[in-house]
């Protein structure tokens, strides 16, 4: 049968009505429902494609480099911010399509200006923009394509480096065309990440010199440019006037500032008094202490630094004590369920955060994807009826609450139903301490990296030695954790631990969830989760043809990531809290990812 061909968001047609043509030619992708952007528009709403270019920007992080190569393992420690980079963007090196921050999943052109897609989504072939060039003038080509997925394979880092494993045939189809078919194991949402998958150039990198840190100013073709590095301490880049996107409608209002630097600083306390000092042009902080207590100061009373609050529409960024299930202490589930019993969230957010917090209690709270509140439907029951026992009959019956107190610091009824869980699995207080099923103490060490992250590992530690349970903080610089989660050397984390708000999830939950990424060095699978029935419900969202069947899907694998207890939730607030110097100006529309530092500029005199 001869391939039917479609433009690029003839996909999402696809998707809307059950494998059928679009009747007129469609510009983007999505991968349920259609892209909100019709054929012509002329900038994504949440840009101002009037925005003056010009001016500088100066970003502060906690943290070191020594690389500005991110797609190596070697990358995972410290490699400059801003190559690419999902808050400041990717200002040197570029996907196939554009991503919208104001759609749960959609993409729109960018260095390739047109996809033929099948409608079983298993041949995608890209067209590159022919205007598309590099920043040392040479065009982009489906040579260059071929090399990435190339190098990545054989040189890469994960995730970059598995992408050929859906890949059954990878084939230039012309100049600037080349076309991917896909085997078994792709699912409907990897043409999408194909697209978003970022481009480098053939000329510019020496296959087996890739995987080797460097420090010398890489070609891409983004809107920047390196202009100076100096390691650890500092990276600028220059915006390139000869931009190849510039007018193109995903870019137009984005990459304003000539040059931005992104400063780095030792620790957070030296961040904020350079922030105050205004070296540093943005800050912010969702502690509501830390903001009433910091965020007065000389240029905040003049109106020369001004906070702000954006609302965005995503689930919450899921942050608490992650435990690593490869150790044999907490691979027994009901000790993970009695220890996540014991965050006393009532008194942290009475006492530590003015009452400003809501509890965590879902990966995908406050959206119809959360299982909260839900008794399983009928689908949900099905995905799920091969794991019988998986799921807490409170959570099947969406009645689960995360365990409550009242508040003082002193309520024993957590305390006695978790040590009651704990007997259960074999546990017994002896002398005052906890045992284990073989006799030995149960304790663990929490690594911190901030004030604020040890203040809650406190609170959670006095808890948990009420019923003999020892717990050990040590504080550590963010890069030392980082190695740290590289290796899966650690007993508990704390903090946001890459689990991001999204409301499109999709194939990144192999590498955060599934059983293949839970001993490959360098994955997000920090908790080495690997479970039969967390991948089949990630197989089964891949896979979902319509949107009831995704929904499903997330919800089943929301319950189980709920009852299977591998991190313990603290406490959120959806607002984001940003205070900046009053020369920055933003566009008035803030998209459903919250605001979008590409698209801020800085203001004429």
């Amino acid at each position: 049968m001869r391939r039917m061909i479609f433009s690029l968001c003839t996909a999402a047609a696809i998707l809307s009505n059950g494998g059928g043509a679009s009747a007129e030619p469609v510009h983007a992708i999505a991968m349920q429902g259609e892209p909100a952007l019709k054929d012509g528009f002329r900038s994504f709403p949440y840009a101002n494609p009037d925005a003056p270019k010009g001016g500088s920007v100066t970003y502060c992080v906690v943290g070191t480099f020594d690389n500005l190569n991110p797609f190596i393992i070697k990358s995972l420690r410290t490699t400059a911010r801003g190559m690419i980079d999902t808050i400041y963007g990717n200002l040197v090196f570029e996907p196939l399509m554009q991503r919208s921050a104001d759609e749960a999943f959609s993409l729109y052109g960018l260095l390739a200006e047109s996809l033929d897609i099948s409608p079983d989504r298993k041949v995608a072939e890209f067209h590159i923009n022919p205007n598309a060039k590099w920043s040392d003038g040479q065009p982009v080509t489906a040579d260059d394509v071929v090399f990435t997925y190339e190098v990545y394979t054989e040189k890469g880092r994960p995730p970059y480096s598995d992408r050929m494993k859906k890949i059954a045939k990878l084939e230039k189809t012309g100049e600037r065309s080349v076309r991917f078919s896909f085997n078994e194991n792709a699912d409907r949402e990897f043409p999408l990440i194909v697209a978003m998958t970022p481009i480098i150039p053939k000329h510019a990198f020496d296959k087996e010199t890739f995987d080797q840190t460097t420090l010398k100013p890489l070609i891409g073709s983004g809107p920047y440019r390196v202009a100076q590095v100096v390691p650890g301490q500092r990276i600028v880049f220059e915006r390139n006037p000869d931009y190849w996107a510039k007018d193109l409608p995903s870019k137009r209002g984005f990459d304003n500032f000539d040059r931005i630097t992104i400063e780095y600083f030792l620790n957070a306390n030296s961040q904020f008094e350079a922030f105050k000092k205004g070296i540093c042009a943005l800050y912010e902080e969702n502690d509501p202490v830390k903001r009433e207590r910091n965020l007065d100061f000389p240029a905040m009373r003049e109106g020369k630094v001004v906070t702000e609050v954006f609302e965005n529409g995503l689930p919450p960024v899921v942050t608490g004590f992650l435990f690593n299930t490869r150790l044999p202490k907490f691979a027994d589930v009901r000790v993970r369920r009695a220890l996540a019993m014991l965050y006393d969230f009532e008194w942290a957010n009475k006492n530590l955060f003015n009452s400003q917090f809501k509890r965590t209690a879902s990966y995908w709270q406050n959206s119809e994807l959360s299982a909260l509140g839900k008794p399983a439907s009928e689908a949900e029951r099905a995905l799920l009826a091969p794991y019988s026992g998986m799921v807490l009959p409170e959570v099947m019956d969406g009645t689960y609450r995360p365990a409550e107190t009242d508040g003082s610091g002193h309520d024993r009824a957590p305390l006695k139903t978790a040590l009651d869980l704990l007997k259960s699995a074999g546990y017994r207080i002896e002398n005052g301490k906890l045992l284990d099923p073989q006799g030995q103490p149960f304790s663990f060490e929490i690594l911190t990296s901030s004030q604020s992250e040890e203040r809650l590992a406190a609170l959670y530690q006095r808890t948990l030695a009420k019923i003999g349970i020892g717990v050990n903080i040590r504080a550590l610089e963010a890069d030392q954790i980082q190695m740290r989660k590289q290796r899966f050397d650690f007993d508990v984390l704390i903090g946001s631990t890459g689990f991001l708000g999204t409301l499109s999830p999709g194939i990144e939950l192999t590498f955060r969830w599934g059983s293949e990424s839970a001993n490959t060095e360098g994955s997000f699978n920090l908790a080495g989760v690997a479970e039969p029935a967390i991948d089949a419900m990630i197989e089964a969202m891949l896979n979902a043809r319509d949107k009831d069947a995704y929904v499903a899907a997330v919800r089943a694998l929301d319950r189980l990531l709920i009852s299977g207890a591998y991190i313990v939730p603290m406490q959120y607030d959806n607002r984001q809290y940003l205070s900046y110097w009053s020369q920055l100006a933003h566009p008035a529309k803030t998209p459903v990812f919250g605001y979008q530092l590409p698209t801020w500029w800085h203001k004429q005199p």
